[in-house]
């Protein structure tokens, strides 16, 4: 792990200057990484996945403990100098490239990677990492919905994501994020993060957040792509009334030619708000309209 200064060092060396487009914002302090490792309770043969690694700090951190770290860096020059530093770790696997191939699409390059750690190591796929800002709540939602899933995950995010992925039901936060996290499995904040322990500071706060999959409740889910875009349907439009929005349907949904009777055997009120639903009752209404769509 680095300190601010070492972190300093390694860049001015490299003659790297900090990307802010990139969302570069360096968690420094090394208690707070520490607490991040150890609630993520990394076991040796679990598969971890950092996403922006940048200089290396918390993927040595990863490394001693996982059976695989597989670390992808868009910054090129990043990429390179965590490279030098950690090259004798034979665990480690440092992509250069972006995370997303779009928006709804983790790399194809980082699936294969995960599948081939897979066939080596039977362990959990965690995702452990200081997000970068701009691409937290696509990674998390793609990693929720597969085609590789990871069954847990420790992230540092900012604390308006954070506070999107622990809403309930009928509060402003709550949305798409908060609605497959609970649907899936259970987010909880560790830690509320001031901007003094990254570097350069953020103008917001951020949080530290745990999500833990669940077989049983993710099994609950008979179609995964049908309820996102259930989810979406909805959501999209979140301050009209359920009825209104299937209007909107698209897709697999707009063959649903009777939504009157879903909600009624979803036992849900036409006449609420999307977000005054419950992960449970978009569950119910995805997987009633798959034997439809």
């Amino acid at each position: 792990m680095q300190t601010k200064q070492q972190i300093q060092h390694l860049l001015a060396s490299a003659g790297i200057s900090v990307n802010r487009r990139l969302g570069q914002h360096f968690l420094i302090d090394l208690n707070l990484m520490r607490l991040l490792v150890a609630s993520s309770g990394i076991r040796k043969n679990d598969i971890v996945l950092e996403v922006g690694c940048g200089t290396g700090s918390l993927t040595e951190a990863l490394a001693q403990d996982a059976g695989k770290v597989i670390a992808v860096e868009l910054d090129g020059h990043l990429a390179e100098l965590a490279k030098a530093r950690l090259a004798g770790l034979e665990n480690l696997a440092i992509i250069h490239t972006d995370i997303l191939a779009n928006k709804k699409t983790i790399s194809r390059t980082v699936i294969d990677a995960l599948k081939l750690s897979r066939a080596k190591h039977a362990g959990r796929i965690l995702l452990v990492a200081n997000l970068p800002y701009n691409v937290a709540s696509p990674v998390i939602l793609n990693l929720l919905k597969g085609p590789m899933v990871a069954d847990a995950m420790y992230v540092t995010v900012q604390r308006e994501v954070a506070d999107r992925m622990t809403a309930g039901p009928g509060g402003g936060e709550y949305g798409t994020l908060g609605v497959f996290l609970g649907a899936i499995g259970q987010a909880k904040t560790i830690r509320t993060l001031k901007p003094t322990v990254f570097w350069p500071q953020p103008e917001v706060d951020s949080a530290m957040v745990s999500f833990v999959r669940s077989g049983e409740k993710a099994g609950r889910i008979r179609d995964m792509q049908l309820f996102g875009e259930t989810v979406s349907l909805f959501m999209g439009h979140r301050r009209k009334m359920v009825k209104s929005c299937t209007k909107f349907a698209t897709g697999r949904l707009a063959k649903i030619t009777d939504w009157p009777q879903v909600f009624e055997r979803c036992c849900i009120d036409p006449t609420r708000r999307p977000q005054q639903l419950s992960p449970e009752e978009y569950i119910a209404m995805a997987n009633l309209c798959s034997g439809w769509a």
